[in-house]
């Protein structure tokens, strides 16, 4: 089996995202990020997905964001947004987290041989995210083969982002199909310590949406 870094949120997404290239035939190596978020219950999700659904291996790396602010999701001053998903980049958005996230998986993928990062991205049911469109991904590849000695040797990386093109109800349709097990995940931006949704903010919002566009039943638990 070849083998592939997978970012892994806990989230629904890079949890459909893991399946998916453990369809391919990848031995699947996770990553996930300790940024300083709001809470760890996406990272304590990351873990029983990544066991739950045949990880060969997971990491979490500890990169403090906290220190420098900046997005809700990282300054407790700056509130959540409630009031449902707004045109333009949110309050929520992380500076540079997703560049950060690739550069890891990029230095953990040469160390391992891997010439594919996995990524959950997604371009139609997101939060006007820049770091989320396919240009940022194309110039993200194109980077990591003119910055890496696997890259200019002739071994290059391909950067797997499976879920741009779809919706939001066609991802839980496509996971559910793989039997993904979506009550392990959590998407809120507030989950409680018990890893409980608030039901409000625009990724439980979006992912309420999607259960609901795809016919299947929500098992997420919420406060």
């Amino acid at each position: 089996m070849k083998n592939a870094v997978v970012l892994l949120s806990g989230g629904l997404d890079s949890a459909t995202v893991l399946v998916m290239a453990r369809e391919q035939g990848f031995a699947c190596h996770c990553l996930s990020l300790d940024y300083g978020q709001r809470h760890g219950a996406e990272l304590i999700a990351a873990s029983r997905v990544a066991v739950a659904l045949g990880a060969a291996s997971h990491r979490v790396l500890t990169l403090d964001l906290n220190q420098f602010g900046g997005s809700a999701l990282t300054d407790t001053s700056i509130s959540i947004p409630i009031t449902g998903v707004q045109p333009g980049i949110p309050v929520t958005y992380v500076p540079a987290r997703n560049t950060i996230m690739l550069s890891l998986a990029l230095a953990w993928s040469e160390v391992l041989g891997a010439q594919d990062i996995f990524v959950g991205v997604n371009a139609v049911d997101y939060s006007g995210y820049p770091d989320c469109r396919p240009e940022f991904i194309r110039a993200f590849e194109s980077l990591a083969n003119l910055a890496t000695k696997a890259g200019v040797e002739g071994n290059p990386l391909r950067v797997h982002a499976p879920l741009m093109r779809l919706s939001k109800a066609e991802i839980i349709a496509a996971g559910t199909h793989l039997k993904v097990d979506y009550g392990l995940t959590v998407s809120c931006y507030q989950a409680d310590a018990e890893g409980r949704a608030c039901g409000v903010c625009d990724a439980c919002r979006l992912r309420s949406e999607g259960f609901s566009g795809a016919g299947i039943t929500d098992p997420t638990r919420y406060v």
